[in-house]
């Protein structure tokens, strides 16, 4: 859930709780299907100091802009979008008559706005938020290029739909005969394209960011600014980042390309250190939100906040000193507000009552006899002391090997005084680490991939495998840039289990 350096920030890596108490929404409800919800404040200086949990090193916890800075960021106008479709697929005609077209403002904070008189209508209204992207690559530029050559989506691994669409990006008019690529909407990082071919907003995406990015040569002098906003964490020593500055954009590109779909390099963690792409659906059950549970949500207004601080607002923030949207080579001027962008209120509140809204899609697995064993192997097992049902977390925090909570944290925040022992250096060695892990719920684990926070297991077959923690294991899903074989340690729950019981778990947890 970005900005315009974000197609490249997003495609080189960046390219986005408990049960939720709506207590700070007030209602005033008239008679009949009107809905008027009292739009909260998203930007309030003391809810935003309070927000996010202090970082590893809490020296670089971030210092985010003022309201006051927020509310001068001008509100993005959201155009009516069009469909990308691969190259063999393109209705006849198809951009001449896009290039005739007059552009449509949707949404804007001035005079277009879509029906707001029910609920039904506020989800509607998300889901265009959701959609609408906020970078945008013109005729010529090396993305409008990239998606009308059959090569790139071939070399990049990049999916379509059975009518030839790719649902990640799509064609927007903001100037009459201008045909523009839309990137970096919530859709770009969380809509799956099923192997049925059904696209299923919200779930996690795949997308292959890097691999698509990559497919063509990046000049330097563009490449070491992007990094720098994208993943720049200065402040931990040594610099997690360093690596990267004597490399070559071909050693660069190599990095991206063993990152597979299903995981990215997002702003605020790392192509070195990639985070598995969350799936939103159930999110209004989750009380962190993230892999290491970087910000709480007590409300529907603090996903309102997440959103607004995940496209493009935490890039504002200081960390000890560094800005990531500042002014290279510094980093430490902020930006002038009015040429940023932000969404209104209205249109964070309505994309959050549509994240809230999203179900899963059907689930093909049926609970049969070997799924009912397999639950009393769950249960057996004590895997519900984590992962509890009915939500299939316990929504709390555990501490990763190595880190020491501050003084009061487990007052502040519901941590596991144990760490399961899973690789650290997302938490430890990025702009979101925290030193903690959230907790994942299992529910939905059968339409997901790319298992583990940095996505190392394809299936979970290979979750389940215990050769994964052996130092000559090739991962199935991402694998660090320049080792042949890689140990997943940690969470070696289930590993010991007889190929039966390991069967009939995995069977039970694909119902989920």
């Amino acid at each position: 859930m970005r900005r315009q350096a974000t197609i490249c920030l997003v495609a080189v890596g960046l390219v986005l709780l408990g049960l939720v108490v709506h207590a700070n929404v007030k209602w005033a409800q008239k008679p009949g299907h009107d809905f008027h919800p009292i739009i909260p404040r998203t930007w309030d200086d003391a809810a935003i100091t309070a927000l996010e949990l202090p970082l590893a090193d809490p020296i670089g916890s971030p210092k985010h802009v003022s309201a006051d800075y927020y509310y001068k960021i001008p509100v993005r106008p959201i155009y009516k979008q069009y469909p990308l479709y691969a190259p063999g697929h393109e209705p006849p005609g198809y951009m001449d008559w896009l290039k005739r077209q007059e552009p449509v403002v949707i949404w804007d904070d001035k005079s277009h706005a879509p029906p707001l008189e029910t609920e039904a209508d506020w989800i509607k209204a998300g889901e265009i938020v959701f959609d609408a992207p906020i970078s945008f690559s013109p005729p010529g530029s090396a993305l409008a290029g990239d998606v009308r050559h059959p090569a790139w989506y071939h070399k990049a691994g990049v999916p379509t739909t059975a009518d030839g669409t790719m649902p990640f990006l799509v064609y927007v008019i903001r100037k009459k005969g201008m045909v523009e690529i839309g990137a970096d909407s919530c859709g770009t990082c969380h809509t799956r394209l099923m192997p049925g071919g059904a696209v299923v907003k919200g779930a996690q995406g795949n997308f292959p960011f890097e691999r698509a990015f990559f497919a063509r040569p990046i000049p330097p002098d563009f490449l070491q600014p992007i990094l720098q906003d994208s993943f720049g964490a200065p402040w931990i020593k040594p610099d997690p980042l360093a690596p990267t500055d004597t490399m070559s954009p071909e050693q660069i590109a190599a990095i991206s390309a063993s990152i597979p779909a299903g995981v990215v390099g997002r702003q605020g963690t790392s192509i070195l250190y990639p985070v598995q792409t969350p799936d939103l659906i159930g999110v209004k059950d989750r009380r962190y939100l993230d892999h290491t549970g970087l910000q709480q949500q007590r409300s529907i207004t603090d996903l309102m906040r997440y959103a607004a601080i995940n496209q493009g607002e935490d890039a504002l923030a200081s960390y000890a000193g560094f800005i990531p949207a500042g002014t290279p080579p510094r980093f430490r001027d902020l930006p002038d507000p009015a040429k940023r962008g932000r969404y209104s209120d209205e249109q964070l509140y309505a994309l959050a009552l549509y994240v809230y809204s999203l179900e899963p899609p059907p689930n093909p697995n049926k609970f049969d006899a070997l799924a009912a064993r397999g639950r009393k192997v769950f249960e057996r097992e004590g895997c519900a002391m984590c992962h509890t049902p009915p939500l299939y977390t316990n929504n709390k925090l555990t501490l990763t090997e190595g880190f020491t909570p501050p003084p009061g944290a487990d007052q502040k925040y519901d941590i596991l005084p144990m760490s399961v022992g899973t690789d650290p250096n997302l938490t430890m060695k990025t702009r979101r680490g925290t030193g903690y892990y959230k907790v994942p719920s299992l529910k939905g684990v059968w339409y997901r991939s790319m298992f583990g926070h940095s996505g190392w297991c394809a299936t979970l077959e290979d979750w389940f495998d215990p050769r994964r923690t052996r130092d000559d294991y090739v991962p199935t899903g991402f694998k660090p840039y320049g080792v042949k074989t890689y140990a997943v340690k940690g969470h070696t729950f289930g590993l010991d289990l007889s190929a039966e019981d390991k069967k009939a778990l995995i069977a039970f947890l694909r119902t989920l």
